[in-house]
């Protein structure tokens, strides 16, 4: 048996870029690309340039495949439509009453007549409330209410649209209860299923089964919420989550295993053996699969599967051709992986270990290895420090030396524990033993965890410094890992950065400016306003039925704001109070009655947001203009605050929450004419916006808070077309995404948008989109 010989360099690293380029065409899809590429394939044919045909058929696949995952999404017809689909379970996960699942669709189809054709859908994510008893590889005929795939898109927070895509997931939505759901195929359970079920029946303690079940199985969506946290506080989520670590441990361990066996049967030829190189890569592919070959584990397996090709030095490739080669086959095999964070880490902390050690000499004994092993450890944290901030916004201190410690106690104790437990299962007592040590390691080290993160926390910077820091970090890793730099620089340069990061400050904002920004919360409201030195919130967004309140997603812990007005009491404006106060600081709040929130703490003012009262803050004035008096029981919109900022230039901001045209009439001798920016009342209802209410304010910016594709139809049509011919700048964060401007500090407000509009919209006077109606 022997290695098959590796082609010439360039080849590699053709494949890599065909593969990269394809994915990337796939995603912008220039005109004409399919016939381009198939004159190019017949030329290249003719000119007998058959590797030029390769890297173009690798560049066609590639792209087609991006290609067919755009077209593998619910046509916007569509959103919130009942369609009647057969599909079959491949993951979920309960949450008391609520499963949430993900579904592979084989047939789908519009139960209203004249729609559009759905059969393109792949996959989706739905959750199902108070579903019967479910089970992976169960083929359903359902009724989903869905809608294309979308995130909120607030500045500095998770792009849960852009994971929708690299996920390959089509549509999102619920389960419908009519027509009724019907169970065509009960699931089988897989081998991954059945070994769940056995750890269930083996295992009582839940830190170990979960843990267990996580390091082994692959099955991370076992760890509970308090497991996530504390792995991101310090810094160790990579270490519980199955990826090259692991399946490069488990096939080390076996090459280590078959190598020894091999010196003792065949002493004289030991060296020269090709079989214990193959037995590490059959554990490398058997874990994987046990696992259950998600697009990270078999990006792990084929990594590992090359670099012991490379290792092994027969007939094998040099360090850079291999990584060229793994990115390729990589991308080409899953072209949406090109998307995905964990490729780039992976690959550039293999790089960067590249960099460091190509042309040392190999350690000499086992202090030469543990020296070794810290100094790859400490060259590789600074560089994944940086990606994490980057792609997660946040950053563990206590990382570096954290995972200098549990790196090799989770690959050299619990994982060959664990798997030595599933190795053993047909002998019940044997693998109770070796899960009970692998049980007393576990609750150590989680012990060690919580000390660690009670001690250093998480760090969750502002937005502002992140790139900063990152940068430094990355640069921190070039002057050590880069070869040829001399000691003195390295010091020097490090020093430097880090006293430059510590020293950093939040960008000044004059007195007298005003920054509002309308967030993306989906069919609600929250509205935030920064002066120079203070901090005001206008409502606090929805909470859904699941309970979610976007507010989590808005900002790190520990957050302190002067005042928060809750306008009134409907669960889209003051749906995130109990987020609010169990997580940050609140000094002043107020609400049309003065009563302040059920969980707010006593020492947290309330006032009433009664007419005529206000306050000025930094060269900025704030005022209420209503409620007038006691405020009306019903109906309860017409209880919201309304309040007037005025910038120190005279720009002025008005928001009146849910307010009807009952209010604006009363208020139009109050309002000022001309104002620079409105938030529209009540989402774009055809409740407010009244037309002497539009020909009052005639507002220079407007921002409707909605969600997008939301069953009221907001903004409605009449709105919108008022609000056009008064001329006005139209702005939704349904498709802009959160909606930022800034006051005070020109002729006319600077506005930003968190998404552009694809197609730039209809200008209606300046860079501003025309919004329409869904109806």
């Amino acid at each position: 048996m022997s290695f098959p010989r590796f082609p010439a360099p360039s080849l590699a690293v053709g494949l890599a870029l065909a593969a990269v380029s394809g994915s990337l065409a796939g995603w912008w899809a220039p005109p004409g690309l399919p016939g381009f590429l198939a004159v190019a394939v017949l030329l290249g044919l003719a000119a007998g340039r058959y590797r030029l045909v390769v890297l173009l058929l690798v560049m066609g696949l590639t792209a087609l495949a991006i290609g067919e995952a755009r077209q593998a999404r619910l046509p916007e017809g569509l959103s919130r439509q009942d369609l009647r689909v057969t599909a079959t379970i491949t993951q979920w996960q309960r949450d008391g009453s609520l499963a949430r699942l993900r579904l592979a669709v084989s047939d789908c189809r519009p139960l209203a007549a004249v729609r559009p054709d759905c059969r393109r859908l792949e996959r989706v994510r739905v959750s199902w409330y108070d579903p019967p008893a479910l089970a992976t590889g169960d083929v359903w005929s359902l009724t989903l209410r869905l809608r294309p795939p979308a995130g909120f898109a607030n500045p500095h927070t998770f792009d849960y649209g852009a994971w929708l895509w690299r996920e390959g997931i089509g549509a999102t939505g619920y389960v419908r209860d009519a027509p009724p759901p019907r169970r065509l195929v009960a699931g089988r359970p897989g081998v991954r299923e059945a070994a769940l079920a056995h750890l269930d029946q083996r295992v009582a303690d839940p830190l170990t089964r979960r843990w267990l079940g996580a390091l082994t199985l692959g099955a991370s969506e076992r760890l509970t919420e308090a497991d996530w946290d504390l792995l991101n506080a310090t810094g160790t989520t990579h270490v519980m989550v199955i990826s090259g670590l692991h399946v490069g441990l488990v096939a080390t361990l076996m090459l280590w295993l078959a190598r020894g066996v091999a010196r003792l049967v065949m002493p004289a030829r030991w060296r020269l053996a090709v079989w214990p190189w193959w037995a590490a890569a059959l554990a490398a592919v058997g874990y994987g699969w046990l696992a259950g070959l998600e697009p990270p584990t078999l990006r792990a397996i084929i990594m590992t599967l090359i670099g012991l090709w490379v290792a092994s030095g027969r007939h094998a490739p040099g360090p850079w051709q291999g990584w060229w080669l793994a990115l390729a086959l990589v991308v080409a095999i899953d072209p949406l992986s090109l998307w995905r964070p964990g490729l780039w880490l992976s690959f550039t902390a293999v790089a960067l270990l590249i960099l460091a050690w190509q042309g040392r000499r190999r350690p000499a004994g086992r202090r030469g290895w543990c020296l070794a092993l810290l100094r790859t450890q400490l060259l590789l944290s600074p560089l994944m420090a940086a990606a994490v901030l980057l792609a997660f916004g946040r950053l563990a201190p206590a990382a570096p030396l954290v995972n200098l410690l549990i790196v090799p106690l989770v690959g050299s104790l619990l994982v060959p524990l664990g798997l030595a437990g599933w190795m053993a299962a047909p002998v019940p007592p044997l693998a109770s033993l070796c899960w009970q040590g692998f049980g007393w390691l576990a609750h150590g080290l989680h012990a060690a965890l919580v000390a660690t993160a009670g001690a250093v926390p998480l760090w969750e910077p502002p937005g502002w410094a992140i790139w900063p820091t990152a940068l430094a970090l990355i640069l921190i890793t070039l002057l050590w890992g880069l070869p040829g730099v001399t000691a003195v620089p390295r010091w020097l340069g490090s020093l430097t950065l880090a006293v430059l990061v510590v020293t950093l400050a939040p960008p000044d904002m004059a007195k007298g400016r005003l920054r509002l920004r309308v967030q993306d919360v989906g069919q609600g409201q929250l509205v935030e306003l920064r002066t120079a030195h203070h901090r005001l919130l206008y409502d606090t967004g929805p909470r859904f039925r699941s309970g979610f309140m976007p507010l989590s997603t808005l900002w790190p812990a520990g957050q302190h704001f002067d005042a928060v007005i809750v306008s009134h009491g409907d669960r889209d404006h003051a749906g995130g109070v109990p987020e609010l106060v169990a997580r940050h600081a609140v000094a002043r709040w107020y609400s049309p009655l003065a009563d302040r929130p059920s969980t707010a703490g006593e020492d947290a003012e309330r006032r009433r947001c009664r007419a005529g009262r206000g306050w000025r803050w930094d060269g900025v004035r704030f005022r209420f203009l209503w409620p007038r008096g006691t405020p009306p029981e019903k109906p309860r919109n017409d209880r919201s605050c309304v309040l007037l900022v005025t910038a120190a230039n005279g720009e002025q901001a008005l928001i009146s929450g849910d307010a009807t045209t009952a209010v604006e009439t009363r208020l139009l001798d109050t309002v000022p004419r001309n104002v620079t920016v409105l938030v529209a009342g009540h989402h774009g209802s055809a409740t407010s916006s009244s037309p002497a209410w539009v020909a009052t304010t005639r507002p220079r910016q407007v921002v409707f808070s909605a969600g997008r594709d939301n069953p009221h139809g907001h903004p409605r049509p009449a709105v919108v077309r008022r609000y056009r011919r008064a001329g006005s700048c139209l702005w939704n964060t349904a498709l802009d995404g959160a909606v930022t401007l800034w006051l005070g500090g020109g002729p006319a407000p600077a506005v930003t948008t968190r998404r552009a509009l694809p197609g730039g919209g209809e200008s209606v006077g300046g860079d501003c989109h025309a919004i329409e109606s869904p109806h």
